[in-house]
């Protein structure tokens, strides 16, 4: 069982339709920890570290996001494996 950490920009209409909500509660629903914040330029930035299976598959389901929100670029990196505990919302 191989764990990692990503870290995901998603530009589009993803800022007040309820997407870190969304997205921190899939990430939980997957097992997975890290977080989700908006970002100043517009972006939501999402970090999620678990299970390489789950953490592929959240990013999976960012490619769309929840059905109120329009993502028009995704962007993923692999970062160094932390431990975070549970699912932010920030």
């Amino acid at each position: 069982m191989s764990h990692k950490c990503v870290k995901a920009l998603i530009k589009g209409m993803v800022q007040g339709v309820g997407f870190r909500f969304h997205t921190a509660h899939q990430g939980l629903k997957l097992g997975l920890s890290g977080y989700a914040k908006n970002l100043p330029d517009g972006t939501v930035e999402v970090l999620a570290c678990g299970e390489e299976e789950q953490v592929d598959a959240l990013m999976v389901w960012l490619e769309d996001g929840p059905k109120t929100s329009r993502v028009d670029a995704l962007v993923v990196e692999d970062v160094e494996w932390r431990h975070i505990d549970g699912f932010e919302i920030m």
